[in-house]
């Protein structure tokens, strides 16, 4: 998730002075949905994307439960100069449960036009929900598309974090540029989406721009037709990972581990002081790599855009080139780990609830941790020195990571409190043992929703030790434990 520079500069400042119960839940299933009231939809094409969506604990108001979006295809067109953003979505969708009408996260667009199955539909927004008075049958998918246009607005995030007075979702620059940041949600500010983690879905996005401006989204990059920009995502994705930047960006491509495409969009002369730490993607990637098995995406990059944070955006990852002073370039290396390091913790495998987003948060961290801590040559008792201080500040004011609150989301507790639950846990386990559960944790949850109970189960399978307490008293404990 994007940083705080807050919490980076607690770390930097820390390391520097010192020294410079229920198993795992089942991937989603591949079998087919039963045949379509579309004719002739074959919706088994698009299986990879079935999910099993649940309502969330902090934000019951966001996301859909009883609809499992497939697949999202996106054709977008965006005009600089009235700052003009026209759409069609046309999302693949299996109803979960028998109901009245469909209902999606989305706000701030002039809905034009609906269809269902191809057929004249009404739409409303309201209360920042599309409704569609259609009735959907359980397990019997229907295909919705939806034309709007309109100038997207931003919207206010739950949360005390100094990043987040500027709001997250789509945002319109008086440049002309647009981008987007959307966690825990901000996807219903360009299209209508189900917004929960977990409902992810597969992507196809074309954005349109004109001459002398790029687009770049999540995605492995398709084709670049005439002024049109292709995005493919084969893996599911969940929509707060999901992005889209244009500017009149340079596009910088490089050869990545065993020939991987790494892509980077950049703005001349704005981001030339963090083209460098870009190209050093491949390394970073490497270091990952070694601990946590290979890279699970086809393909991997990084946008800049006008943003005080980061993100780890699926495939792509969105990078604020407002985040940090130029002369902390360390810092953005350390930054861009983090994100590479969710692409394993909070994309592969994808918190269920906003609960858990320390189940994502805390890997990152960890990760980063570790590869500043090499970098800066700090011993492991200055390490654990800064995460029992940090710790113990975070714990008393905002509280443990296993129990956030719905004002406070994604604060520092959810990052450096389980980041310090991990160590204790590769401390008891040694490098070795702890990096193959990392490892394994990733690969074989691929692509699933997890919580708590599920790493609980997985740890204590992995390892044959339990780590039950260990894991629920750092989590929930308001102190840091001895």
């Amino acid at each position: 998730m994007r940083r705080t520079l807050a919490v980076a500069a607690l770390a930097s400042t820390v390391l520097t002075t010192a020294c410079t119960s229920s198993p795992p839940a089942p991937a989603p299933s591949t079998a087919a949905p039963t045949a379509s009231r579309a004719a002739g939809t074959d919706y088994g094409v698009w299986a990879a994307g079935r999910s099993t969506p649940v309502t969330d604990p902090l934000y019951p108001e966001k996301g859909n439960a009883g609809l499992d979006v497939l697949h999202y295809g996106l054709e977008l067109d965006w005009q600089p100069a009235g700052k003009i953003l026209t759409g069609v979505a046309t999302l693949r969708i299996r109803p979960v449960t028998d109901a009245p009408r469909i209902t999606l996260d989305f706000t701030g667009l002039t809905v034009d036009k609906v269809t269902v199955d191809g057929k004249a539909a009404t739409g409303t927004v309201e209360k920042a929900k599309l409704v569609v008075p259609t009735p959907v049958v359980a397990d019997e998918p229907v295909t919705l598309t939806v034309a709007y246009h309109g100038t997207p607005k931003q919207v206010a995030i739950p949360s005390n974090r100094g990043d987040a007075s500027e709001g997250i979702g789509m945002r319109a620059e008086k440049s002309g540029a647009l981008w987007t940041m959307q966690e825990p949600w901000g996807a219903l500010t360009w299209y209508p989406a189900n917004e929960h983690p977990s409902d992810e879905a597969l992507y196809d996005m074309a954005v349109t721009v004109p001459k002398g401006w790029m687009a770049a989204g999540h995605g492995t990059p398709g084709p670049v037709e005439g002024n049109t920009y292709h995005y493919t995502s084969t893996d599911p994705v969940a929509a707060y990972v999901a992005t889209l930047s244009v500017d009149r960006y340079r596009k910088v491509e490089q050869a990545g581990p065993h020939g991987m495409k790494l892509t980077y969009f950049v703005l001349p002369g704005a981001d030339d002081v963090w083209l460098p730490a870009l190209r050093k993607s491949p390394a970073m990637i490497t270091w990952l790599e070694k601990r946590l098995g290979t890279y699970p995406y086809p393909t991997a990059g990084a946008l800049m855009n006008g943003s005080i944070s980061a993100m780890e955006t699926q495939q792509m990852l969105s990078m604020g080139r407002k985040t940090i002073p130029a002369k902390e370039i360390a810092y953005f290396e350390q930054v861009l780990v983090h994100e590479y390091a969710h692409q394993w913790f909070g994309n592969t495998v994808t918190p269920k609830t906003w609960t858990d987003l320390w189940l994502s948060e805390g890997f990152a961290m960890y990760f980063e941790l570790l590869y500043q801590q090499e970098q800066e040559k700090a011993t492991d008792a200055q390490l654990e020195s800064y995460l029992r201080e940090a710790d113990a500040e975070l714990r008393a004011e905002v509280g443990p990571p296993g129990k956030p609150k719905a004002g406070t989301f994604a604060e520092s507790n959810v990052y450096i409190c389980p980041a310090a639950m991990l160590k204790e846990l590769n401390d008891a386990l040694g490098d070795k043992a702890f990096f193959a559960l990392a490892t394994a944790w990733a690969r074989d949850n691929r692509n699933t929703n997890q919580d708590r109970a599920g790493f609980i189960a997985f740890v204590d399978k992995q390892t044959g030790k339990d780590f039950t307490k260990l894991i629920d008293t750092w989590l929930d404990s308001p102190r840091t434990p001895a």
